[in-house]
């Protein structure tokens, strides 16, 4: 199954949408804000990656933290931040057979769907 994870309302993950349609690439979306992210979700989404990479350093969100936070960003306070504000993750974030890909390219979706 492939599931899409973001924000609807996130130009990225429209963009990813649009794409995935256009494509008729079968999807579940899941809005981390509608649909929510407990501890169970995050925990398989980082068991996918690192949190160095999860983290969206360019957002708001981030920008907003406290400097203690943002320079000490172990994996727990990582974890707890997340939780508190899914923002923080990039997005999209695209899981397929097990994998999870960050972000949305066009040419990056053409070698997952196509070129598979």
């Amino acid at each position: 199954m492939t599931i899409l994870y973001g924000i609807h309302n996130c130009d990225t993950v429209k963009k990813a949408k649009s794409w995935l349609d256009k494509n008729n690439i079968s999807y579940q979306f899941h809005d981390l804000r509608k649909d929510g992210l407990d501890e169970t979700l995050l925990d398989s989404i980082a068991a996918k990656s690192t949190w160095d990479l999860l983290i969206n350093k360019r957002s708001t969100t981030f920008r907003s933290l406290s400097d203690e936070v943002k320079n000490n960003l172990t994996a727990d306070i990582a974890k707890k931040t997340v939780l508190e504000q899914p923002t923080l993750l990039k997005r999209p974030l695209l899981e397929i057979n097990a994998q999870l890909h960050l972000g949305f390219k066009p040419a990056q979706y053409e070698e997952i769907f196509i070129n598979d």
